[in-house]
């Protein structure tokens, strides 16, 4: 592993942040890192721009068989900026090793928990045994939307035979995770107007339309019920999980415990015991952000919301949005302007008894000695669910953990977990052949 390590070092050094702050050079010098590493292992590489965006990686690595299947593995370059510098232990872009750990911006999310596949394959490459045809695509907007390479995959028309994501993490230190469904989301920004300004409520109040109360109307007629469940127009599609999921839930850390783990209390009674299922499985509507009003004693013309509902595998966001757009506006009160502005991404979902996924379980159990978990996961990754609509099984995995700090200050990856990508990426690649 020491050459893989000086390698994520020399990558992590490179500030290739996408979400503001960063410096367009960089992103390009990050894009020619991973370009090079193909390269030099005898693949064919090219940096493809789309529109304005950030340079894909576009690589081929050939097989020592003519006739073996086609690999596809994904990663991104790109970062999440730093945040206060201050609170970093270290400079976040001057990688460093402490107690078993490397710290810096993009160890776990997402250079640290990639580079092992891409190191893998090229190793392989170089020495005329790689199993599989392997495309590499690395793409610099993950962390900013992931546009370039939406459009890249939608518009690609070799496709593979399955799809390797390192951009996940473990269940726990014990048990490596295959995620198989991921939510989608369907989100709307409101603004209400109710009047030209606001006025005063001693004495226009009673009688003027109040923004912020149309507001609420509005957002009440979607909200969970008292058990946490969404109307049945919002459940529309859901499909129910394999047993094979169920059984792999059995064997993660009960809900109650990971929601006790962040902080966060319970939202109807039972919620820890049916978190995996709500959570992956469900579809979930929350109030992200309401603003409007001042404190002091006016009848508020203007009001904004964030709403957004995660839709479960099984569901399409043309299908949601529809549905939610209308039973907000018909709850708005007579007299209410209602401005929605909405944005969508869409689900995931894969069969556990899939064969690319059952040769990964396999695989993944052998390079690490435990067993792995079918999961759900209730966050959305656009590129899957790309991949997922092309009918391209994806094995979505990786091996950060939720205390690696990634999006935060003191970002860092287990160097085990490093070790263990690396046997992962092996066992996978040699597997895959059998497709």
């Amino acid at each position: 592993m020491p050459e893989l390590l000086d390698e994520l070092i020399d990558w992590l050094r490179i500030p290739s942040i996408s979400t503001g702050g960063g410096d367009p050079a960089d992103l390009e010098r990050a894009a020619e890192w991973a370009a090079e590493r193909v390269r030099a292992a005898g693949g064919s590489v090219e940096l493809v721009h789309i529109g304005g965006g950030n340079p894909l990686v576009i690589g081929d690595l050939r097989a020592a068989s003519e006739d073996a299947p086609t690999v596809l593995i994904y990663g991104h370059y790109d970062v999440q900026s730093v945040g206060d510098p201050q609170a970093w232990s270290s400079p976040p872009f001057e990688p460093e090793v402490r107690d078993g750990r490397l710290y810096a911006r993009g160890a776990a999310d997402d250079k640290g928990n990639f580079l092992p596949l891409l190191h893998v394959a090229c190793e392989l490459a170089r020495a005329g045994t790689l199993p599989v045809n392997v495309r590499v695509v690395v793409e610099g907007e993950e962390e900013a939307g992931s546009e370039s390479i939406t459009e890249w995959i939608r518009a690609d028309t070799r496709g593979a035979d399955a799809a390797i994501v390192f951009d996940a993490g473990m269940a726990d230190e014990q048990t490596p995770a295959i995620t198989v469904g991921l939510r989608g989301l369907v989100g709307f920004d409101i603004v209400v107007r109710t009047g030209t300004r606001d006025v005063h409520s001693g004495i226009y109040g009673g009688s003027a339309l109040n923004a912020l109360h149309a507001l609420h109307a509005m957002l009440a007629a979607v909200l969970p019920g008292p058990d946490g469940r969404l109307r049945e127009e919002l459940r529309e599609g859901i499909a129910a999980p394999a047993a094979a999921e169920r059984e792999s839930w059995a064997r993660l850390t009960p809900g109650a415990d990971v929601l006790a783990e962040v902080g966060a209390r319970p939202a109807y009674p039972g919620a820890g015991d049916s978190y995996y299922e709500r959570n992956g499985a469900e579809a979930s509507l929350d109030v992200n952000e309401i603003v409007g009003g001042e404190p002091r004693t006016v009848v508020p013309a203007t009001a904004r919301a964030t709403v957004t509902v995660r839709i479960a595998p099984g569901q399409r966001s043309e299908r949601i949005a529809p549905v939610l757009e209308r039973l907000l506006r018909d709850a708005a009160p007579e007299g209410t302007e209602v401005e929605l502005t909405g944005r969508h991404a869409e689900p995931a979902l894969f069969d556990p008894a899939e064969p690319a996924l059952a040769l990964a379980a396999g695989a993944i159990e052998r390079a690490t000695g435990m067993a792995p978990a079918f999961v759900r996961v209730g966050g959305s990754i656009p590129v899957v669910a790309e991949f997922a609509a092309r009918g391209i099984p994806t094995v979505v995995s990786g091996f950060f953990l939720p205390d690696d700090a990634f999006h935060a200050p003191d970002e860092s990856y287990r160097l085990e977990s490093l070790a263990l990508g690396e046997r992962a990426a092996r066992e996978l690649l040699v597997a895959f052949a059998k497709l």
